[in-house]
């Protein structure tokens, strides 16, 4: 899921896949975005793929964690 345009190339190796995916899904899904990893984990959860479920599921936690501390700035 890296992007291969080049330039970013460098940027992108750095940053970690739940974090890639997190960012994706918050810039395609907007309020969303936590609502739709929470159904991929429950998804793979049914499939029995216990460790995309958990990835999945770990992406959902990053992505109400990006959520509240951007709350957190906009008040402070």
């Amino acid at each position: 899921m890296r992007n291969t345009s080049g330039q970013n190339d460098e940027l992108l190796a750095d940053v970690p896949d739940s974090e890639l995916m997190a960012v994706v899904l918050e810039g395609r899904h907007g309020s969303y975005a936590a609502e739709v990893a929470e159904f991929f984990a429950l998804l793979h959860r049914q499939l029995g793929d216990r460790g995309r479920s958990q990835a999945w599921g770990g992406v959902a936690r990053l992505v109400r964690r990006r959520e509240h501390d951007r709350m957190l700035a906009t008040v402070q």
